[in-house]
């Protein structure tokens, strides 16, 4: 008999089975579908922080002991051994690829590494010194209105081409935005390229030289995106899966996650590490703005350390940390006032009870801010960046989604607290 748990109404005295769920790995979860059936009454869970919303076997996170697992591999082995295209390939199907499975995900990949002449279009809609996020959402939804061909949602086809689209295209999207914004003609893609170079590329060559990107740089971009890679039912991946489930059109899906990472309490951590820095201006001030997080009646937090899943060490961090340091060794960057405070920051921060005690340990964001700053990427694009890196979890969990047999629309509850019933009073009777 399966595990089950008791829930009694003490206004009745009625009582309900409940069967618990359990996974591979997590807290069990109690199944509620029958409570208002069967009892008239709903959870209250806001932000949903108690509730499974649905059945996932793409990534695995355990918050106190640091633990992230991609389709049950350490994101630690992943980084060390993968890359990014790799990591996309698990994501979307379940397995790490043979190299045969590899070269084809690639040959499907670069068949479809353009965007149409149309769509780069839309940019010059925009103006000069908008936000280029602003930007990917509304590229990212305009990709729709040229794949009718092929957007039957419930066409396993039609759902793997979509997939593969949106791997291939979001790098193009994304380093059109930083071209238009700095007044830069667009670059096409390469085929002779990898996935991470390719995207440099498109970045930061301009006709009159060769562009070559430095191989720290590459390997660092490389491990950022697969850092950002997925991170389970977060919010930008939550409304992804919500916007898919009223069977939206894929693309506007992933421009849904776009909207959502904008949000400065989700994707625009990074960015956030990057003003805290300048707000110091110099590692002379360190120590007063670590007397500032200390204090209770201030305001000023310091950004880019803790992290409201991970209780422990964020991995994630441990893993870029070092990558992190090696870019900056390497590369021989204009802005060395702002990386020698991070790193002076960093330093007492790992050192220092009060930060210790609390687990106040840098997290991925800090060193994400650090590295995109390195390697010459403009504060705005930084959550554009995310935005590419996460689109490979966005599009395996939509894929999983339509092929859950639970699937339905998602329609989350409310606790009313308004005003009872009342009659219409016409405007002239109203005091």
């Amino acid at each position: 008999m399966a595990d089950t748990v008791t829930i009694t109404d003490n206004r009745t005295g009625k009582e309900i089975e409940c069967p618990i769920l359990t996974g591979v790995y997590g807290a069990p979860v109690i199944d509620t579908k029958t409570l208002y059936k069967e009892l008239g009454m709903f959870t209250f869970d806001p932000g949903f922080v108690t509730t499974a919303s649905c059945r996932s076997a793409i990534t695995y996170l355990d918050g106190e002991k640091g633990i992230l697992l991609h389709r049950g591999y350490p994101i630690e082995q992943l980084a060390e051994n993968s890359s990014y295209l790799e990591v996309c390939y698990l994501l979307l199907y379940g397995e790490l690829p043979t190299q045969s499975g590899f070269d084809q995900f690639r040959l499907n990949l670069n068949k479809r590494n353009m965007v149409h002449e149309h769509l780069e279009r839309f940019y010059t809609g925009y103006r000069y010194d908008a936000h280029p996020m602003s930007m990917l959402i509304g590229v990212t939804g305009a990709l729709s209105s040229y794949y009718h061909e092929a957007m039957d949602i419930n066409d396993p086809e039609d759902r793997d081409l979509t997939a593969i689209r949106v791997i291939a295209k979001m790098p193009i999207l994304a380093a059109h935005c930083y071209n238009y914004a700095m007044g830069h003609p667009f670059v096409y893609s390469r085929d002779d390229l990898g996935y991470v170079e390719n995207f440099l590329n498109m970045m930061f060559s301009v006709p009159m030289r060769e562009y070559i990107p430095d191989p720290v740089a590459v390997r660092a971009l490389n491990l950022m995106l697969i850092l950002h890679a997925d991170h389970e039912q977060n919010a930008s991946t939550s409304t992804v899966r919500l916007a898919g489930s009223a069977e939206a059109n894929p693309f506007a899906c992933i421009a849904a996650g776009v909207v959502t990472l904008w949000g400065r309490a989700h994707g625009g951590a990074n960015e956030a590490v990057l003003r805290m820095l300048a707000q110091i201006e110099s590692a002379d001030n360190i120590p007063k703005f670590i007397a500032r997080a200390k204090d209770k009646d201030d305001s000023f937090r310091l950004m880019g350390f803790g992290h409201r899943v991970y209780k422990n060490y964020d991995p994630r961090a441990t893993i870029i940390r070092q990558v992190c340091h090696d870019l900056l060794e390497a590369i021989d960057t204009v802005d060395q006032p702002t990386f020698e405070i991070a790193m002076q920051l960093e330093e007492i921060a790992l050192k220092d009870d009060y930060f210790i005690e609390r687990k106040l340990y840098p997290n991925v964001d800090f060193y994400s801010g650090i590295i995109l700053k390195a390697l010459g990427i403009p504060t705005p694009m930084y959550t554009v960046m995310f935005a590419l890196a996460r689109s490979a979890g966005w599009i395996a969990q939509w894929l999983e989604m339509m092929e859950d047999p639970d699937f339905k629309i998602g329609r989350p509850r409310q606790l009313y607290i308004g005003s009872e019933t009342r009659d219409y009073i016409p405007i002239e009777k109203r005091g």
